[in-house]
């Protein structure tokens, strides 16, 4: 799965955005969207777009994780969203990786891993946590990885050394959530 996670002040302005990928189920870290060429500009349009959404859920919603919100359907990309008590909103777009379209090729896989011996093809299937964006397990490891890096934001944007309102440049924070999202994503 490949991931866009943004922190965004109360006035919407940037504060932190990292790209990266899974590192779970043998993938490399590194972030393969649908759209190579255009997926830092449309990463950033999508993520602004849920805005809205984010808006209207958390007036009705107390907690402070809100889960998946929103949906980008020519992508298959998800929005999910956490918000700080200060009023930054932390998103996570997440793209599950491309499956085969036809069930054949997909069939045609199978047979071979399991005439070769092993049991499951190196795809995904349909019923692991990569394929399937909204089931309680990935829910769970995208909270967990949420709480732990709104742990490090809280940390960061107290040290007397950073300035309300600007972008995090501090390279330990980058390499905590870039940690977080191995160990949780």
């Amino acid at each position: 799965m490949s991931y866009y996670f943004t922190i965004l002040s109360p006035t919407d302005v940037p504060l932190f955005t990292l790209t990266f990928g899974t590192s779970k189920a043998g993938g490399d870290g590194i972030a393969r969207f649908r759209f190579p060429d255009a997926a830092r500009y449309m990463n950033q349009f999508i993520i602004h777009s849920s805005l809205d959404v984010v808006e209207e859920v958390q007036w009705m919603n107390g907690a402070m994780y809100l889960k998946h919100i929103d949906t980008h359907p020519p992508t298959a990309a998800h929005i999910s969203a956490f918000l700080a008590p200060s009023g930054a909103r932390f998103l996570l777009l997440h793209q599950p990786p491309q499956l085969p379209s036809s069930s054949s090729s997909s069939l045609a896989a199978s047979m071979s891993a399991s005439a070769l011996g092993g049991g499951s093809s190196s795809r995904a299937s349909s019923t692991s946590i990569a394929a399937n964006p909204t089931s309680p397990q990935t829910e769970e490891a995208i909270r967990q990885f949420l709480n732990e890096v709104y742990e490090n934001y809280v940390k960061t944007v107290m040290s007397p050394f950073y300035k309300q309102g600007t972008e995090i440049r501090s390279p330990v924070f980058r390499s905590r959530v870039i940690a977080a999202g191995r160990k949780w994503l």
